[in-house]
């Protein structure tokens, strides 16, 4: 089963776009998962100009690249977050921010992620990954202690902020694909399960399933996909590591990434402990034939190392495809 291999541009927007699809295109990358920051995608032009798309496309091609999916994970986060306060600002565009006002930087957050849509459609993409942000996120300690309603209200609120949304991307035919998240209305098994709930399981929702925000969470991937075939709209290849050594916990007390004190890590794939292999058979048997997008992170090792190397590791994992026939079709005797 040949599924294209991609890069996703988010870790590498401090570059030009020119630049990341020429490096991707040496290393010998299908395509790009194009981020909307950095000068890699102005969804705005995007949406009404067909001649940036048509730049756009040109430097894909000019390098050998194609494009099956663009993101829109920072503008997406702020569409349900409560707080909304100077990380916000930090990541999403000025004219998103606007004044500050949160519920304003929600609304515009929803328009963004409305034109991320049509955006999309022009370039003849299918599917947007990205982030859906979550009013409830912060109630996770449990304490003081939440009431239920308290969490209805939180999947309410999701739903009635995102259907508008995907009513969208329903009129240009793409979809949206959350990755499971900490701080997002999904981050879990269960969680995935209510968030589907919320919105009547529709057609325009579905799951980025990145396998290293499972792994530290104790949450077997490949089950993940077998409960979840059906939503599995994209496939991130990043990679974590846990480091619980008695002193460090899984909520990494604060530290930054790569600090040897956290209780897991991002690490660049194919150096940590995500089952690949059970996962790539897996895919096979769901029958997935979308990109599986590399999403290089890694705080000890440098991005040019880290990003070939990845390719190699899966292009290695993309061998295991089933056989043309039963590896016991050669015991019959009607043959």
């Amino acid at each position: 089963m040949s599924r294209p291999i991609t890069l996703f541009t988010g870790q590498w927007a401090d570059l030009p776009f020119e630049e990341v699809a020429r490096l991707a295109g040496e290393w010998g990358y299908d395509g790009l998962e194009i981020a909307s920051w950095g000068d890699h995608l102005d969804v705005n032009k995007a949406a009404s100009d067909p001649a940036y798309v048509a730049n756009r496309l040109e430097i894909l091609e000019r390098n050998g690249l194609k494009v099956w999916t663009i993101s829109n994970h920072l503008v997406g986060q702020a569409v349900c977050d409560d707080p909304i306060d100077q990380r916000h600002q930090d990541i999403v565009p000025p004219h998103v921010w606007g004044d500050g006002d949160p519920e304003g930087v929600r609304r515009r957050a929803a328009e963004e992620l409305k034109t991320t849509a049509r955006a999309a459609a022009a370039l003849g993409v299918k599917t947007v990954t990205g982030f859906t942000g979550s009013k409830i996120w912060k109630t996770i300690a449990g304490f003081p202690p939440v009431p239920d309603s308290m969490i209805d209200d939180g999947y309410q609120d999701f739903a009635d902020r995102w259907n508008p949304i995907l009513d969208v991307f329903d009129e240009v035919g793409v979809r949206f694909a959350l990755e499971p998240h900490p701080s997002e209305i999904a981050f879990d098994y269960w969680s995935c399960k209510r968030t589907l709930e919320a919105i009547g399981n529709r057609d325009a929702f579905g799951f980025n399933f990145d396998p290293s925000h499972f792994v530290w969470q104790q949450i077997d991937p490949a089950t993940f996909l077998q409960d979840f075939a059906d939503k599995v709209y994209h496939v991130h290849c990043k990679e974590s590591v846990t480091n619980l050594n008695g002193r460090n916990g899984r909520l990494s007390s604060h530290l930054p990434w790569g600090d040897p004190r956290r209780g897991w890590d991002f690490v660049s794939t194919g150096h940590g402990e995500v089952p690949w292999e059970p996962i790539f058979r897996t895919l096979n048997w769901i029958g997935y034939e979308g990109p599986t997008s590399v999403e290089w992170e890694d705080a000890g090792m440098d991005r040019l190392v880290g990003g070939p190397e990845a390719l190699a590791f899966v292009r290695k994992l993309a061998q295991i495809t089933p056989p043309a026939e039963a590896f016991d079709a050669a015991f019959s005797q009607s043959r």
